[in-house]
């Protein structure tokens, strides 16, 4: 973006992602000690947009916003913008635009004409910014979108990574800062609010699990403010937290109907909130599952119903070791698996394979008819050798027999020629094992290892 700034030329960034994970912290950041018109778009009527757009404008030559005044029309006010940036190097910024073309359903054929006609010869450093993935996705960069090749570059902002959010923490064990990961998914407005200063679980019973905390109040929160209907959204997260994983049983708990329940989960997925996981290698089917991808909102649903009652009685620190703590092994299983395939897409050396895709595999063993379910699966940019990893998240140290049921599940696999095997884990590993390592048989990783 400083790069792009310093050239001088005209440009249109698009930056998008889910709410609270830093888009407007970044451009906030990169906007310090340049001249910029800030514009925040409400969720409101057209007329309230431009009132707010008006004092944006006033507000970049005046420091008294309360005096500014309205203009009549958004042309108008653009008319402003664009006079201002032939003179000097202007960011003009439309932070959650989808709000903005929400209300004022020409906006986006405004802009084009105004970036094909006066802005392209400019000094116009305009940016776009959204929450609304799908909106941003197929509105602003999709083909049909009248602002579709006039984008000069986009950013999509995803979460940190384990590693990443570990370094708000650094003093913290790596158990702990693992935890911190599972709990908030890597957004950096989470992690903030979790708030952790030298102890963890008192940091989850007064961020998380108080009533009045932030935290607790943020998964219902925002659902009332993006979705119309939050008591279904609601009820299909619950459903997909307690176990059902495809449409027809996610359907049949809720008492959705399949059709509009498949349009609700869409929702669900736009927001980041859900996603759908297919074997890795296999196209999207019936096999296809439905996950929730945003960890808090899975902590949430995991572990705040069925303690409800002891939350909102402020009874929770008497159950909270017997009753949460006890389960975060458990519950940390998906998480640790996210993390070590993270592990091996960006941070392992001496790698056997490059990577082209990674993900997990689940299948029907036909040798021994049963199903079985990899944890890693790592494909390859060319030929046929495999990554297969197992990831444990347990108290105990991982054994010989977890390689041996890996070499099982290659061959239920059965897509590669050779195989190299991973065996991750929370405790370590027993000396048998770790003589198979030795003799290049299998690479073992442990928690502390991913931190290194």
């Amino acid at each position: 973006m400083e790069r792009k700034y310093q050239d001088g030329a005209f440009e249109c960034i698009v930056i998008y992602g889910r709410r609270r994970v830093g888009k407007t912290a970044l451009i906030n950041a990169f906007c310090k000690g340049k001249k910029s018109i800030y514009f925040s778009a409400l969720d409101t009527t057209s007329k309230e947009n431009l009132r707010a757009l008006s004092k944006a404008i006033y507000g970049y030559e005046n420091s008294n916003t309360a005096m500014a005044p309205e203009y009549t029309s958004f042309d108008d006010a653009f008319a402003k913008i664009s006079q201002l940036a032939k003179e000097e190097r202007v960011i003009f910024v439309i932070d959650e635009y989808p709000y903005l073309a929400k209300s004022e359903p020409s906006i986006s054929s405004r802009l084009q004409h105004l970036i094909d006609h006066v802005w392209k010869d400019s000094n116009m450093y305009l940016i776009l910014c959204g929450s609304s993935m799908s909106f941003m996705e197929y509105q602003v960069l999709g083909y049909e979108s009248p602002l579709y090749g006039r984008r000069t570059a986009q950013f999509k902002i995803e979460a940190l990574n384990y590693k990443e959010t570990a370094v708000f923490n650094p003093e913290l064990s790596v158990e702990d800062n693992a935890l911190i990961y599972g709990i908030t998914g890597g957004v950096p407005h989470y992690i903030n609010k979790l708030a952790v200063k030298h102890n963890l679980d008192e940091a989850i019973l007064e961020n998380v699990l108080d009533a009045a905390s932030y935290l607790y109040e943020e998964p219902g929160n925002l659902l009332k403010q993006e979705l119309r209907e939050p008591g279904v959204y609601n009820s299909i997260i619950t459903a997909i937290a307690e176990g059902a994983s495809k449409m027809n049983e996610i359907s049949t708990k809720t008492g959705v109907e399949s059709g509009p329940c498949t349009k609700y989960i869409k929702v669900l997925m736009d927001f980041g909130i859900l996603k759908r996981e297919t074997p890795i290698t296999e196209k999207e089917g019936k096999k296809s599952i439905y996950m929730i991808t945003d960890n808090l909102f899975r902590f949430w649903y995991c572990f705040v119903p069925q303690n409800i009652t002891a939350i909102t009685s402020g009874r929770i620190e008497t159950i909270y070791e017997r009753g949460i703590k006890r389960h975060f092994a458990d519950y940390m299983g998906l998480v640790f698996e996210k993390m070590c395939r993270d592990y091996l897409m960006y941070y392992a050396e001496d790698m056997p394979i490059e990577l082209r895709d990674i993900g997990q595999w689940w299948g029907t063993d036909n040798r021994n008819k049963k199903q079985v379910q990899i944890d890693i699966v790592g494909t390859p940019i060319e030929g046929k050798e495999y990554i297969i990893g197992s990831c444990k998240y347990k108290q105990e140290p991982v054994g010989v027999d977890e390689y041996e049921l890996l070499k099982e599940y290659a061959d239920a696999f059965g897509k590669g020629e050779k195989y190299h095997f991973y065996i991750f884990s929370k405790a370590g590993f027993t000396e048998h094992l770790m003589e198979l390592q030795k003799l290049g048989k299998v690479k073992l990783v442990t928690l502390k290892d991913l931190y290194a």
